[in-house]
C-alpha cells in the first residue's frame, strides 16, 4: 500500500500563507483505541516540526469509520517538510494494518476547507454557506464581547474602542476557523451538500 494518495494536485500555494492539510482515514471496525493512541503520538511528533500551528480531529458519525484530521502549518514549505518526512512515513507504516484505504490528503490555503471537506465533489450553494456562517458568527458576536468584558474592565488600554474590537474580532475568527466550523459543517453536511 502506498504511503499516501494525494487527491488533488495543486501548484504550491503562496509561500507566506497558512496552509491546511485535510487527511482522511477510514479505519477497520474495532481498532478505535489503537487509532486514538496513534493520533496522540503523531500529533506530538508533528508539533515538533517547524511551522506547526494546530491539529483538529473530526470524529466519524456513529456507524462510520472515517476520521478527518485538519493539520495547519505556517506555510507550504513547512507543511511539505512534515508531510514528506521520514517521521510521518514511519507513523503511516505503523498504522497501515488498521486502515481500510490509503492515507488520503488534500492541501488547502485560507479557510476553503470549511465548506469543501474531503471526499466531496459538490460545493454547497452560496446562500447555504451564508446561512451557516451567519448562524455561527451571530452568537459569537454576542458571547465573545460579554466574556471579554472583565478583561477590558481590568485593562483599560484593551478596553478602548479599537483594541477591544481587534481582540474581539480575533477571538471570533479563531473560534470560527479552529473550533466551531469544522464540526458544525460536518454536523449539517447532509443539508449543506444536498
Amino acid at each position: 500500500m502506498p504511503d499516501s494518495a494525494n487527491e488533488e494536485s495543486h501548484s504550491p500555494p503562496a509561500a507566506n500563507k497558512i496552509v491546511t492539510a485535510i487527511i482522511v482515514h477510514r479505519i477497520r471496525p474495532g481498532t478505535e483505541p489503537r487509532y486514538d493512541a496513534w493520533l496522540n503520538d503523531i500529533r506530538e511528533a508533528s508539533r515538533r516540526f517547524p511551522g506547526y500551528l494546530s491539529t483538529d480531529i473530526i470524529r466519524p458519525v456513529p456507524g462510520h469509520q472515517q476520521h478527518s484530521i485538519i493539520l495547519r502549518f505556517q506555510n507550504f514549505e513547512a507543511l511539505s517538510d512534515w508531510m514528506e518526512s521520514d517521521v510521518r512515513r514511519s507513523f503511516l507504516k505503523r498504522i497501515e494494518p488498521i486502515l481500510e484505504d490509503v492515507d488520503r490528503y488534500e492541501i488547502r490555503t485560507g479557510i476553503d476547507f470549511l465548506f469543501d471537506p474531503p471526499g466531496r465533489a459538490k460545493h454547497p450553494v452560496r446562500w447555504k454557506q451564508f446561512l451557516i456562517t451567519w448562524s455561527a458568527i451571530f452568537p459569537l458576536t454576542i458571547l465573545v464581547p460579554w466574556l471579554l468584558k472583565p478583561l477590558f474592565d481590568n485593562v483599560p488600554l484593551l478596553g478602548s474602542p479599537l483594541p477591544s474590537k481587534a481582540v474581539g474580532a480575533g477571538c471570533i475568527v479563531f473560534l470560527m476557523v479552529y473550533v466551531l466550523m469544522p464540526p458544525y459543517t460536518q454536523a449539517v453536511s447532509k443539508w449543506l451538500f444536498r
